[in-house]
């Protein structure tokens, strides 16, 4: 039975959700999922959870992410990125430090409006499936943040950015936005995300690879909370543990990790006022 957790460079092309089914397959488990969509254009980090570790998902859910993208100046498109229809074409005509200028405020806490091409559900319809058929739907701002936003080379037209970001942060998005403060419209021509919570690029490897022998790539569960102090605990205690009780024990109160005496990881916990409880277990069920 796989549990765990598979880091894949997503290759382009591939929807998240082609990545999961095919991973699905390979492991013959059902209980699979990912963590975080990333568009068919975009490659790079991609978390899938699998068995007993599709219980951590919700726990990823607001993790940080961190993206190279290429915007391309004087171009818009219906998607916000080259795989769409050109809207409008321009000579681009900005200097860098115009470009430098323009990005300082699109740092911090804002607004941004989701885009109709996007999974974004709106009385039960996903954007994208409305704007394959036309319609354009009033949407509602979501509140996102820019930790960082860097200009990493410019040729006057293609802009290299890394981008520090909230979860639900649309890069697209940021690309259009850039190029309309700009007057001279912009839009998203490639994108990698290189990081995505604690997992980077050089815990990623590629699909074909992770095919060959996926149970060779899989992360232990705990990986995910490895930012957390560990706490081995009594056979008691792991008892009560696996009956889904509260155990006392003499430690200072927050999320710990927590381990049987054998090293099993049992279950993500927080101490309060000395007892011990479950936030969610991840230990087999026999």
């Amino acid at each position: 039975m796989a549990n765990g957790i598979l880091i894949v460079d997503k290759p382009q092309d591939w929807t998240s959700h082609d990545v999961v089914a095919k991973l699905r397959g390979a492991l013959h488990e059902k209980r699979i999922g990912h963590g975080g969509t990333l568009d068919p254009m975009a490659t790079g980090v991609l978390p899938v959870f699998a068995g007993r570790a599709t219980r951590a998902v919700e726990f990823f859910e607001a993790a940080e992410k961190e993206y190279e993208a290429i915007l391309r100046l004087g171009l818009t498109t219906n998607t916000d990125d080259i795989t769409g229809e050109v809207l409008s074409e321009q000579p681009a005509q900005i200097s860098r430090e115009a470009l430098e200028a323009a990005l300082k405020p699109f740092l911090g806490v804002q607004e941004q409006l989701p885009p109709m091409y996007s999974a974004v559900k709106i009385v039960g319809k996903k954007l994208y499936e409305l704007a394959r058929a036309g319609k354009e739907v009033e949407r509602t701002p979501r509140r996102i943040e820019i930790f960082a936003l860097e200009l990493l080379s410019f040729d006057g037209q293609d802009a290299a950015l890394r981008v520090r970001c909230s979860k639900g942060t649309y890069i697209r998005t940021l690309c259009r936005d850039i190029g309309a403060a700009l007057g001279c419209g912009g839009t998203l021509a490639a994108l990698r995300r290189t990081q995505a919570g604690i997992y980077t690029l050089s815990d990623a490897h590629p699909l074909p690879q992770i095919l060959e022998d996926p149970a060779a790539f899989l992360l232990p569960t705990d990986s995910l909370f490895s930012e957390l102090p560990a706490l081995t605990i009594t056979s008691e205690s792991e008892r009560r543990c696996r009956n889904g009780n509260d155990f006392s024990l003499d430690v200072e109160a927050g999320r710990y990790r927590v381990y049987s005496e054998d090293g099993t990881f049992l279950m993500l916990g927080e101490a309060q006022d000395g007892i011990m409880h479950t936030l969610k277990s991840f230990f087999e069920v026999k």
